[in-house]
């Protein structure tokens, strides 16, 4: 009686929108930056904090290898097209 008053109502989830020119733009230029740009940077902040060169050589492909996999992600979900 009483626990039917929202029935006909339906709740809306919010889902993050895929298709949105703002959000394909972004997360296309976040997976470029991590691609491209991502291993120079780390390896001149570990460069300028005098860190081993073989560190900073690997977490530099390591964050390569995450911008390649986030465009990948991003091309399974037929964002990049």
């Amino acid at each position: 009686m009483g626990g039917n008053k929202g029935k006909g109502k339906e709740r809306k989830i919010a889902k993050f929108d895929w298709n949105s020119k703002f959000w394909r733009v972004s997360l296309i230029i976040l997976s470029t930056i991590l691609t491209f740009g991502g291993p120079y940077v780390v390896l001149v902040l570990f460069r300028a904090l005098d860190l081993n060169y073989v560190i900073s050589m690997v977490s530099g492909f390591v964050v390569f290898l995450i911008g390649l996999a986030f465009m990948l992600f991003l091309i399974k979900k037929k964002v990049i097209s």
